[in-house]
């Protein structure tokens, strides 16, 4: 289930970093390049991912 939830936070992080680029219109080649809508998607999905991630590191801490 850990292993699940960090492959998951993982992609959220990379798929989102790359929504936002394409959002703010630094990555080009896509109809949502420069679509502000996907900036917020993106930035969303980057913080709900390290989140996932800093959840599962804090949780593996406290069994120690």
């Amino acid at each position: 289930m850990r292993i699940g939830r960090g492959v998951v936070g993982v992609l959220l992080v990379l798929i989102g970093a790359v929504w936002f680029l394409q959002g703010i219109g630094t990555l080009g080649g896509s109809s949502m390049s420069g679509a502000r809508v996907w900036a917020v998607i993106g930035a969303l999905a980057v913080v709900l991912g390290a989140g996932m991630l800093i959840g599962l590191f804090r949780q593996g801490r406290g069994r120690g």
